[in-house]
């Protein structure tokens, strides 16, 4: 098949980057749910939740999110006031349309009465009357006003909306009200759109869903502005707050799609609730992680300067290839963010200025693999590092091996400055699909197919298909055939998964399975769980390969391990070459830049094709990836002199060392900013490379610890010693305390291994886990609340890391928890969504930040 060709023109400009489409349904469990370095890394725009205290479903509640969210950089919160209700289609009290209006009405009036407690913050409230009343509650159904559909008669939902309107603007002048929420663009939104302009009570924002393809938020959004234009109202702002299907979230290559068709129309969009309150729309994994769907959107929220326009090969076709780019003409950059398509492809750049870029321009091709929904991923893929010179304001650079379910970035910065070229970040590797596996034993089952583009509704599975059999009692065998080029260590991932609810499942958490390497090099793998069945994420180890051929076995019995407990699904595997020298490079001119920082092409010893300048007070922001809770050694590459200050995730560090230091880092995604505090301090990379064992971590098992009141030690098979500690909570009396030792005085990361399990009874498809707390208090002193999400099983572990500041010696650290009340502080959550419990307790580590 002949490359198709993705052009991007940098001389026709489309506007100021937006940034829209990062918003997120549901995506806030509360502060610390996803934690705030993966809400500010992924640049959420907008989020839609459920009112304050409302029973849709546990976490998310509006008022809570809200100061956390904006602290975040968040702009909006879209609160669902119907959400406040249980079941979909919504179960409003009343035996007649009115009573069930009045009630309703009066459930907005609080929201609004508690909003306005906040102060400024409420600035950032949008409030949702109605959402998709055509479907709900001015529907056909046993649960609407009448029965009687607005399409058919829309009088009873106008004045509802009119009702509700000067209800909110009445308490709140200055609120912003969005409607009318449905689940499509509706030809009968026309009308609606009239009685709204004819009544004075237009929407501040208009909303929509579009449950649909990428290529109809293009069309749809132009008829609206149409419609606008016809009816002479607007231009409105415009948030389509859900949007995609199952099969698109968390896969970079369909959600550059969307992505590519939002920011074209310029309008904020929120990412569809199919599954889990609280990790983003299948964006972050545990607290602190992202997934390869996460690491797009910190690419594309990093784009600045003005979107340029991108003509592809397929012009508004889903499934194909598609991109979003921009020009920053004071960073004298370009990026373009692209995917959706497998094979060859070649990028053309016209319109290269030669007053930005000069006669030669540095590209860094990148790629951001899908890692499964909660399969956490490091940061993207370096595969190609070039210089080419601009050809008549053209540049060219033909690709090949693209993959469909990857996202790729390519960078554009001036060239010919003697940059160090780097090498990709990963040597040799290749996908080995389960569904390919030789096998021995019963229960082998090819199960499949998964989503596709006409089964949206399901999950995103590599090549369509998985295989199922490694459960308890079985004796099945997975052999993979696999030829490697050399002699070396292979980083070996596995993609499974292990439904948390499945009968086999419940005992013992994760599936654990046994992989042999020719027969040898035995280990016991744990399998990753999930909260559906093709919820894939991946279980990593490492594999000794001479070059040539291999078979790798994956059994459910071993005769020197055990046997497998549980029942888990295989997706694939993924084998690649480990690089000698483990180092992450993070350069300063592609990092983000605040408070007057600068990108120069011209500072001599430059590794890359540039530095970045700090005058005092600015900022570069480095957004770094660590595999695991603990110490990292950490390099700032200066040149020449200067001063500045570290910080990690808003905790300062020190003083801009010369050197590598040693700094923690909390597994998964951290936020390292370097401000200047001198004129003029050059910040050439970040380099981040393992630990040197030199910051002192003490480790206390809980069952260690001092318990009180119900607290007991109880067993759980992969807790440390096989104990943990359980029933924190229902009051202060059920305590645990430990005492932990610091060699030094100062901040602490606080690293708690622990489980979570508890889950609400849902309402209709989503699962509704619930996130347990504790109150954390160090020596006595007030307690800090902490949100622990769902581990998807009460015997799977994850660590959470928090800061604290201890004393040189003993410290004593204290876990209590109860049930917290609603808004008002005295009423309670009815239906088992508020948890009184802190969660199962493994471990406690503690270890100096710097």
């Amino acid at each position: 098949m002949a490359a198709e060709t993705l052009t991007v023109d940098l001389g026709t400009e489309t506007g100021p980057f937006h940034g829209g489409a990062s918003g997120t349904l549901y995506g806030l469990y509360g502060d610390g749910v996803p934690s705030r370095a993966v809400v500010e890394g992924m640049y959420v725009r907008t989020v839609a939740t459920k009112a304050q205290d409302g029973i849709q479903h546990p976490g998310a509640d509006a008022l809570e999110i809200l100061p956390s969210f904006v602290a975040a950089g968040g702009k909006d919160v879209y609160v669902y006031v119907t959400d406040f209700h249980r079941g979909f289609p919504y179960e409003w009290p009343g035996a007649t349309g009115e009573e069930k209006l009045a009630t309703h009405l009066e459930i907005v009036r609080r929201q609004v009465e508690q909003a306005m407690t906040l102060g400024a913050l409420r600035s950032h409230l949008v409030w949702v009357p109605f959402n998709e009343p055509e479907g709900n509650m001015f529907g056909t159904g046993e649960w609407s006003y009448d029965q009687v559909s607005w399409h058919t008669e829309p009088g009873p939902y106008f004045a509802a909306w009119q009702r509700a309107y000067h209800l909110i603007k009445g308490i709140d002048p200055e609120a912003r009200i969005a409607g009318p929420n449905t689940c499509i663009l509706y030809p009968e939104v026309r009308g609606f759109l009239e009685f709204a302009r004819d009544h004075d009570v237009l929407p501040d924002v208009i909303t929509w869903h579009e449950l649909s393809s990428p290529d109809e938020v293009r069309t749809n959004v132009a008829k609206y502005r149409q419609t606008e234009r016809e009816l002479g109202i607007g231009p409105l702002p415009v948030n389509l707050n859900e949007y995609a299907h199952n099969y698109h979230l968390s896969v970079p290559g369909q959600m550059i799609q969307w992505i590519a068709a939002l920011e074209e129309c310029k309008v904020d969009a929120d990412m569809a609730y199919w599954n889990i309150a609280g990790n983003l729309n299948d964006s972050a994994v545990e607290a602190n992680k992202g997934n390869g769907q996460w690491w797009l959107f910190n690419a594309y929220g990093q784009l600045t300067g003005n979107t340029v326009q991108v003509r592809a090969p397929h012009p508004n076709a889903q499934y194909t290839l598609q991109g979003v780019a921009a020009l920053d003409r004071d960073k004298r950059q370009a990026r373009l963010l692209f995917g959706g398509t497998s094979g060859a492809a070649d990028l053309v750049f016209e319109g290269v200025d030669a007053e930005i870029f000069g006669n030669r321009v540095h590209l860094r091709l990148q790629e951001i693999p899908w890692t499964g929904q909660v399969g956490s991923s490091a940061q993207p893929l370096r595969l190609r590092e070039v210089e080419l010179p601009v050809v008549d304001g053209r540049v060219r650079l033909p690709l090949t091996d693209l993959d469909e379910m990857s996202a790729y970035q390519l960078t554009l910065a001036p060239g010919g400055n003697g940059a160090t070229l780097l090498s990709p970040s990963v040597g040799w590797r290749h996908t080995y699909e389960a569904e390919d596996a030789a096998h021995t034993g019963g229960g082998h089952s090819v199960n499949g197919p998964e989503g596709s583009p006409s089964d949206v509704d399901k999950f995103a599975t590599s090549g369509g298909y998985h295989v199922g059999g490694l459960r308890t009692g079985s004796d099945l065998v997975l052999a993979f055939d696999v030829e490697v080029p050399q002699e070396g260590t292979y980083d070996l991932r596995v993609f499974a998964n292990s439904h948390n609810l499945a009968d086999l499942v419940r005992e013992q958490g994760s599936t654990n399975v046994f992989l042999r390497v020719d027969g040898g090099q035995p280990r016991e793998l744990r399998l990753p769980l999930g909260y559906k069945w093709a919820v894939w994420g991946h279980t990593d180890t490492r594999v000794e390969l001479t070059a040539g051929p291999h078979r790798i076995t994956l059994a459910a019995q071993d005769p020197d391990l055990g046997v497998t407990k549980g029942d888990a699904v295989v997706d694939k595997l993924d084998l690649t070459l480990r690089e000698d020298r483990q180092q992450d490079v993070y350069d300063a001119e592609f990092a983000a830049l605040g408070g007057g920082a600068r990108v120069s092409y011209d500072e001599p010893g430059a590794s890359g094709p540039g530095a970045v300048v700090l005058p005092h007070s600015a900022t570069v922001t480095f957004w770094v990836h660590a595999d695991d809770d603990g110490e990292a050694t950490v390099t700032v590459d200066l040149l020449g002199p200067g001063e500045g200050l570290l910080s990690v995730n808003g905790e300062d560090v020190g003083a801009v060392a010369h050197g590598p230091v040693p700094l923690f880092l909390a597994g998964g995604i951290n936020r390292v900013t370097v401000t200047g505090t001198s004129e003029r301090l050059v910040v050439d990379r970040l380099l981040v490379e393992p630990s040197r064992g030199l910051l002192p971590s003490t480790r206390v098992p809980a069952a260690e610890g001092t318990l009180t009141g119900t607290v007991k030690v109880a067993a759980y098979p992969y807790a440390t010693g096989g104990k943990a500690v359980d029933g924190i909570g229902a009051g202060a009396a059920n305590a645990l305390t430990v005492t932990v030792t610091a060699d030094r005085p100062g901040r602490h990361a606080l690293t708690i291994r622990y489980s979570n399990g508890e889950q609400a009874p849902a309402t209709h498809y989503n699962p509704d886990p619930v996130c347990r707390h504790a109150d954390i208090s160090v020596n006595g002193a007030a307690p800090q609340r902490v949100l622990f999400p769902t581990t998807f099983h009460f015997g799977n572990f994850w660590n959470l890391s928090v800061p604290v500041t201890l004393v040189r010696g003993p410290n004593t650290i204290t876990f209590t928890a109860d049930e917290l009340p609603d808004f008002d502080g005295r009423t309670k959550n009815a239906h088992g969504q508020r948890s009184a419990h802190a969660p199962v307790v493994d471990r406690i580590t503690v270890t100096p930040l710097a």
